[in-house]
């Protein structure tokens, strides 16, 4: 797993005001939330604070975790990643073959996969490295001071909008739905799900110990002297608690919101909000048919409350290990090759029904073959982006 590198907090300007406001900010923000929209958007909200805490403090991502295999034959993400799969399957596949957790309906998501998906997820593997971040990834290096990333996130809702305008093309062409559940009961698609798993990270241990000649350990790192529960706002989160948490918010977010976690449609919402203030009639796509979210607030929508409380949970834990540095000191070709990645990350990810949160992380978690299809797709297309990235960066 990459390292975080970390400051003495002594250089960060300011730091125990900021981490104070970043509290107050984030108290703020969810008071207003359950004011507006009410408790269960607050505490979904809070389970996304959670999110960006886990994924800084973790030093997780998606990208990284990829990237480490395709460049370093290092399997660590990428084994931690099918650990996630496997536990948040082995919770869900149950509840959603119900129907129901604790009285209130549920629903997974299980899209069809053809064309659209398998070019889309292509892209946006694609856009995982230029833009340096996933969907995510985008929220919570954001919100951990990477100017660089800002820009992707532009990109990335630029992206959206126009996938969300050409959807109709999309939409159109052939595709199929396979629920695992359906085609084999929750044992038969369970023991599936767990075999692709098990199979990803087997082959992950064989490649790493030819590579290294060993299997290589989670959080190796050099001793820093830091103790107790010190360690805990270090950064020094162990991979299990990482893993157990993700799978915690997202079975959170079903509970609270009736189905999985998802995180690219709000910045399609963000978007075409913005274009709708330029004159733009956004009603007559495809894609907003149903255009009621456009009339209410965003604290009305369940992935715009949890993008908040993830962008927010980063920017606390990075005041928080004192590494939080937003420095717009950025190279022009970074600039366009961040933005260029961020376009491929919004387009891919509106056709392709998703992206590694809502496509491939719940998708597989709602027994959806089209997770799996999305991530070989998208796998293939990290291959080719780490190809582009090498060319036009290095």
């Amino acid at each position: 797993m990459a390292k975080t590198q970390t400051s003495n907090l002594s250089t960060v300007p300011n730091y125990n005001l900021w981490r104070i406001i970043s509290f107050i900010i984030t108290a703020v923000l969810v008071a207003v939330i359950n004011h507006t929209a009410g408790l269960a958007h607050a505490l979904l909200s809070l389970v996304g604070v959670m999110i960006g805490l886990t994924l800084v403090f973790g030093n997780f991502g998606f990208t990284g975790g990829w990237s480490s295999w395709i460049t370093q034959r290092d399997g660590r993400g990428l084994r931690a990643q099918m650990l996630i799969l496997a536990l948040a399957s082995a919770v869900f596949y149950p509840i959603l073959a119900h129907g129901s957790l604790f009285g209130s309906d549920v629903i997974g998501f299980v899209v069809p996969f053809g064309i659209a998906t398998i070019f889309g997820s292509f892209l946006f593997g694609v856009g995982m490295q230029l833009g340096g971040c996933c969907a995510s990834g985008v929220l919570s290096w954001a919100g951990a001071g990477s100017a660089r990333i800002f820009i992707t996130l532009l990109g990335f809702i630029i992206g959206g909008v126009w996938g969300a305008y050409d959807i109709a093309f999309w939409r159109s062409l052939p595709n199929v739905s396979v629920d695992l559940t359906s085609q084999f009961g929750v044992v038969g698609g369970l023991g599936l799900t767990l075999s692709i798993c098990a199979f990803v990270a087997l082959i992950t241990l064989v490649f790493e110990k030819r590579r290294h000649g060993k299997v290589l350990a989670y959080n190796e790192e050099k001793d820093d002297g830091v103790r107790g529960w010190k360690r805990l706002v270090k950064g020094h989160w162990p991979i299990l608690s990482v893993i157990l948490l993700l799978v915690l918010a997202n079975f959170l977010t079903l509970l609270l919101a009736g189905r999985p976690w998802g995180v690219t449609s709000a910045f399609v919402l963000w978007g075409s909000k913005a274009l709708s203030l330029t004159g733009v009639d956004v009603t007559s796509w495809v894609y907003w048919k149903n255009s009621a979210a456009l009339d209410q607030s965003i604290f009305f929508d369940i992935t715009s409350v949890m993008n908040l409380g993830i962008f927010l949970g980063s920017f606390i834990a990075a005041h928080l290990m004192g590494t939080y540095k937003l420095r717009w000191n950025i190279s022009f070709k970074l600039i366009v090759v961040s933005l260029v990645g961020g376009l491929m990350l919004g387009y891919g990810s509106r056709i392709a029904y998703g992206c590694n949160i809502g496509a491939f992380f719940s998708g597989v978690s709602s027994a959806s073959l089209s997770g799996w299809v999305w991530f070989i797709s998208a796998f293939i297309g990290n291959i080719v982006g780490t190809r582009i990235k090498k060319r036009m960066l290095y």
